[in-house]
């Protein structure tokens, strides 16, 4: 029902506050081969999740090439941005962690490792 949906409360009103913020970029849609990866990125995190929660491990800690810093991803984040990224072109906008424990997250190659080493004892077996 659209009497449900809010009404934006500066629709056309030339002195909106958020048109100093510009327009958003529309996301350009993703490449087959860029989606293909996003769908094997998001089975990985699924797997890692599954392995890895059970041991107290809260997400991955991600480099970002933008900003050269650390970014910390709880398991729901990051199965949402990769959800987002395959579905609209561009991951979800979102607040970063409040003082993460480092100790809570692994890299995503120690995450790749850990698999690995998980289906190398199961197939010794």
């Amino acid at each position: 029902m659209l009497e449900d949906v809010p009404r934006d409360p500066f629709a056309d009103d030339p002195n909106d506050p958020s048109s100093a913020m510009g327009a958003l970029d529309d996301a350009e849609p993703l490449t087959a081969q860029e989606r293909d990866e996003a769908i094997t990125d998001l089975a990985d995190v699924e797997v890692f999740r599954s392995l890895l929660e059970p041991q107290g491990v809260l997400g991955l800690v991600l480099d970002c090439p933008e900003c050269g810093e650390q970014h910390f991803f709880d398991w729901e984040l990051l199965r949402g941005n990769l959800r987002q990224m395959i579905e609209k072109g561009q991951p979800q906008v979102h607040e970063p962690a409040f003082h993460p424990d480092p100790a809570d997250y692994v890299t995503w190659e120690y995450a790749r490792g850990y698999v690995d080493g998980v289906i190398d004892t199961e197939e010794r077996r």
